[in-house]
């Protein structure tokens, strides 16, 4: 196939680029777009290099499917442009999420819905992507009717920008800054920009966005999202209140055989799931799974996946294998 990507020299369409490889996605031709300072550079793929062109040769160029991590302004601009050719876009961006219209993807969660009718996929926020793909087997099995969830998350869902301010702190040498802090020795509470109701936009993105993914506008959400200075991956707390009993080593088995799911969970040998662990691997990775003691029916546990991976490009490159799989493109 001939694939788009948008943002190809970003953190995100960088890694997009080597997860079409990786995974033998069956590409007969890359379309690199990105900013107009970028075009005539050039990107390698497959030891192949591709220009770098516009989006409007791009889509002169009629590619079967676009990957978009370009932001939301880029995405809201270019995106129905390419949709009109009828050219299928996966946009990692916020901008498409929460359109009625549109649907918000994780193939282990809900990717049976994808039709030929949908042009424009989502693809759900890197903390909220890792949370549903847990919750999706125990909600099936225990109904959740509430979640807690903090998170610590990597400077690298920041962009390169953070990830050179971290290490320009730890060598004591001064450059542009991502955050209004320092990151290095310290945590920050707030991840994206604060809204009406005290929350940021990241915190409500994981709260809409889970409900819409999962199809359940019953569950009560509420999350704290934290910048730590790490560079492998996001973690979660998560505290799960369901609706039925459940008894802990099944719920072990249920997430043992979950499709996409890790469970790491051996305290007696002091394994359980870190980002230093999950750095550059696919999977989400469960563990510290316990009862919550203060009261019923309740479940902590502890859940890690590497952001730039399974948090974006590679959920992203599955969306597509979707798509193929189900003879859509």
């Amino acid at each position: 196939m001939n694939v788009c990507v948008v943002g190809a020299s970003g953190l995100v369409g960088s890694k997009m680029l080597e997860v079409l490889a990786e995974r033998k996605f069956p590409v007969k031709n890359i379309i690199p777009v990105a900013s107009e300072k970028s075009i005539g550079k050039t990107i390698n793929f497959l030891n192949k290099k591709y220009p770098i062109i516009s989006y409007q040769k791009a889509i002169e160029s009629k590619p079967d499917i676009a990957l978009f991590s370009a932001g939301g302004k880029v995405s809201l601009e270019i995106a129905p442009l390419f949709a009109h050719e009828g050219i299928r876009v996966i946009d990692n961006s916020s901008a498409w999420r929460m359109n009625e219209n549109i649907k918000l993807i994780v193939p282990e969660v809900n990717g049976d819905s994808l039709t030929e009718k949908d042009l424009i996929i989502a693809n759900p926020n890197c903390s909220t992507i890792q949370l549903v793909v847990v919750l999706k087997p125990l909600h099936e099995k225990y109904r959740v009717k509430r979640v807690v969830v903090s998170t610590y998350q990597s400077v690298t869902g920041t962009g390169v920008k953070a990830v050179t301010q971290l290490f320009d702190e730890r060598k004591n040498k001064h450059g542009e800054k991502a955050y209004p802090y320092p990151i290095d020795l310290n945590v920050i509470p707030q991840i994206d920009v604060f809204t009406e109701n005290l929350y940021t936009k990241e915190e409500m993105k994981m709260t809409n966005e889970t409900k819409k993914i999962l199809n359940d506008y019953s569950i009560q959400l509420t999350a704290t999202c934290v910048r730590i200075p790490v560079i492998g991956g996001h973690s979660e707390s998560v505290n799960i209140e369901f609706e039925n009993e459940f008894d802990l080593q099944e719920v072990r088995k249920i997430l043992t055989n979950t499709k996409g799911v890790i469970v790491q969970d051996d305290i007696h040998h002091l394994q359980y799931p870190m980002p230093l662990l999950a750095h550059e691997k696919n999977e989400v990775f469960v563990g510290r799974i316990r009862r919550d003691e203060t009261q019923s029916k309740t479940l902590n546990c502890w859940i890690v996946s590497d952001n730039l991976r399974k948090g974006a490009a590679v959920n992203a490159v599955q969306i597509a294998e979707t798509l193929q799989q189900k003879g859509i493109i």
